[in-house]
């Protein structure tokens, strides 16, 4: 089964993709990922990728594509995997169609912009140990002190609020034209509440994949 997650980033895309993931048994496949092996490995594809992003350009989806298909001949695949990040675009979303690779189910997180707002922007860490706080739904026991060192927390530059709206503006331009795309095509699509607890959201994947299995 090959299965797709959009979804604004903060709808918790990642923490469900790993239970899904460690239960079916199956690679996720991240782009990113793929980019960085490729080039570490010198590929004709990475090399390719490379010199396209020491130029400062974004990688073609042609590219994009073609790791794909290199990633998905690959054993652990062949019960299916999980794509993170991947399809950005409705351009890569037909290149996968052109390819003659079959897409099962697509689960679509749903949030508000303000509660993604909240949920990412409220985030402290404590760099040095890399643990993670929020202002609001796991404060520390002392406002902006981490709770094991006492030493000062920090927001990261990519938290910020304005960052944040600027990540999810790019989403609702680039990467939300696929709800209409998946939701006219054949493939089972599920909208699930962003908002919802991880358990309540897990369960609700879980009965969408058994459904679309029978």
């Amino acid at each position: 089964m090959r299965i797709i997650f959009l979804g604004p980033p903060g709808a918790g895309k990642g923490t469900q993709a790993q239970f899904i993931c460690q239960d079916r048994k199956i690679p996720q496949i991240s782009t990113g990922d793929m980019l960085r092996s490729a080039i570490t490995e010198g590929t004709k594809l990475g090399l390719e990728a490379k010199k396209i992003m020491e130029r400062g350009d974004l990688v073609s989806d042609d590219v994009i594509l073609g790791l794909v298909r290199e990633r998905l001949r690959q054993p652990d695949c062949e019960p299916g995997c999980l794509f993170d990040g991947f399809p950005r675009t409705v351009g890569q979303a037909d290149g996968l169609n052109e390819a003659n690779i079959a897409v099962d189910v697509v689960f679509e997180l749903q949030l508000s912009d303000e509660l993604i707002v909240r949920r990412i922007s409220g985030r402290r860490v404590h760099e040095p140990s890399g643990r993670i706080y929020h202002i609001e739904f796991n404060p520390p026991k002392v406002d902006s002190l981490d709770d094991v060192t006492w030493q000062p927390l920090v927001q990261r530059h990519d938290d910020s609020e304005a960052v944040v709206r600027a990540r999810v503006e790019v989403y609702r331009e680039q990467t939300a034209p696929l709800i209409d795309y998946y939701k006219n095509s054949s493939v089972k699509y599920f909208e699930i509440d962003g908002d919802a607890t991880v358990e309540e959201i897990r369960t609700s994947i879980r009965e969408g994949l058994v459904s679309t299995e029978a």
